[in-house]
């Protein structure tokens, strides 16, 4: 696996090292992914980078991405601010994208700026109902 650890246990695998060092065939079927701190830790140069590899490791799994929205200027990140329209560029094309929730952090983000996190529920076009 080289680089990549894996646990496994009964209905279950976890993968930990540099995503980009994990193939699909390495990976194996996927049912589902929760991106809670992926996408918003990444510079902007490499999201689509990310994204495109995860829908390639993935095979456009369902997944729960929560991200968050805040004028970067305020603060520098990570977590760097994530727009819709930025989700939509990255995962329109595969995916149905649904907000499920989307609310006002209170104290703001890091205690320094307002901020609203999203909640997404991506689904694969081609095989939902």
């Amino acid at each position: 696996l080289g680089d990549v650890k894996h646990f496994s246990s009964k209905g279950i695998d976890i993968f930990v090292g540099d995503i980009f060092n994990l193939s699909a065939t390495l990976l194996g079927v996927v049912d589902a992914i929760y991106d809670r701190a992926a996408l918003v830790a990444l510079p902007e140069k490499m999201r689509s980078l990310y994204t495109k590899h995860l829908i390639e490791l993935t095979n456009t799994a369902p997944q729960l991405l929560i991200t968050y929205e805040y004028n970067q200027a305020l603060m520098q990140g990570p977590p760097f601010s994530i727009s819709h329209d930025e989700v939509e560029r990255h995962y329109k094309s595969p995916y149905k994208l649904n907000l499920i929730s989307s609310a006002e952090i209170p104290g703001g983000l890091k205690g320094r700026c307002a901020a609203h996190q999203h909640v997404y529920l991506l689904t694969n076009q081609l095989t939902e109902n």
